[in-house]
């Protein structure tokens, strides 16, 4: 089982000396992989329902701060080693296909590579107008072909592309990234599109436990949504066995004594936790992404220090 954690991309800890000080860490304590999120504006108002929480309202709107996704990754490239660096997720319509692929194949090659691309589809329809975005009601097709472009780009020596969104021709590009066939692509999302996206197109699928109209805090409601891609792939004529499983806990919290019964997955003490997490893995599951929280970058180091020597030194790789 791989570890992964995220950084501060808003508030006082989104900084240089704070992200450099707990993606060091991380790397330092063995750590697998760090993570980035996306938004690239935050719209004063919004009716968009954030769709992983009960209540539908998005933390980042109080502020309206955000780091820029790709240029932070770029940034921790750069002081790091061994970190795979993961989009969680980009939000694919955001961005010019094209442009993006190249940002994305230079990551690449630049970390010697270590890029893994998470990507979604967004759910904000007041930062997709802010951004001239494709229509955000066709955001699915939209990401798919995206997708795809990437692909081609990534891949081919002449590269040729004729969507719907985009088309090209005429063009090299190079350098392609250093991993082949390409940087692995973890789709995001809990519901029948997103499934099927990551078994048409991705190499991974990667969801979120907390979205209340696709809940996947428990193992058992986690194993259907897993049999449902199963059974998407093999529509596709492609083997299961193909799609990578990565799960993100973003509600994570290790307490050191256990109020009795515990309320979900991922909430309890260490030993609690080691259960879960081989719930996981009898899942298939090989990546695990971890919420570390803390008011100073001391406490999110320490929180991350525990975990790694209460849980993961007793987790098998």
């Amino acid at each position: 089982m791989d570890f992964g954690f995220g950084i501060p991309m808003r508030g006082p800890l989104a900084n240089v000396e704070a992200i450099s000080e707990i993606v060091t860490s991380g790397e330092e304590l063995g750590f697998d992989i760090v993570t980035v999120s996306d938004h690239v504006v935050v719209p004063r108002h919004i009716t968009s329902i954030y769709p992983y929480n009960e209540d539908g309202s998005f933390a980042g709107q109080d502020t309206g701060e955000c780091l820029e996704q790709l240029t932070t990754l770029m940034a921790i490239a750069a002081i790091t080693k061994n970190l795979r660096l993961l989009t969680s997720v980009m939000v694919l319509p955001h961005r010019n296909p094209v442009l993006t692929a190249k940002i994305l194949a230079t990551i690449d090659v630049l970390s010697k590579g270590r890029l893994n691309v998470g990507c979604g589809v967004g759910w904000m329809r007041e930062e997709f107008e802010a951004l001239a975005a494709p229509s955000f009601d066709e955001r699915g097709a939209v990401g798919s072909e995206y997708i795809q472009i990437f692909k081609e780009l990534w891949t081919e020596e002449d590269p040729v592309f004729e969507g719907t969104y985009a088309n090209f021709s005429n063009i090299s590009f190079l350098p392609k990234p250093v991993q082949t066939p390409h940087p692995p692509i973890w789709v995001g999302g809990e519901s029948n599109p997103a499934l099927r996206r990551a078994a048409e197109l991705g190499d991974c699928w990667y969801p979120i436990g907390t979205n209340p109209k696709f809940p996947l805090d428990s193992a058992e409601l986690l194993r259907k949504r897993i049999e449902r891609l199963h059974h998407y792939a093999e529509s596709n004529n492609r083997d299961p066995a193909t799609i990578d499983l990565a799960y993100s806990a973003n509600w994570f919290n290790m307490v050191s004594q256990s109020p009795g019964k515990r309320a979900r997955w991922f909430e309890g003490e260490s030993g609690q936790i080691q259960e879960d997490i081989g719930q996981l893995m009898d899942l298939g599951v090989n990546h695990l992404i971890l919420s570390f929280t803390g008011e100073s970058t001391s406490e999110i180091t320490d929180n991350m220090s525990k975990f790694i020597s209460e849980v993961a030194t007793n987790i098998p790789k």
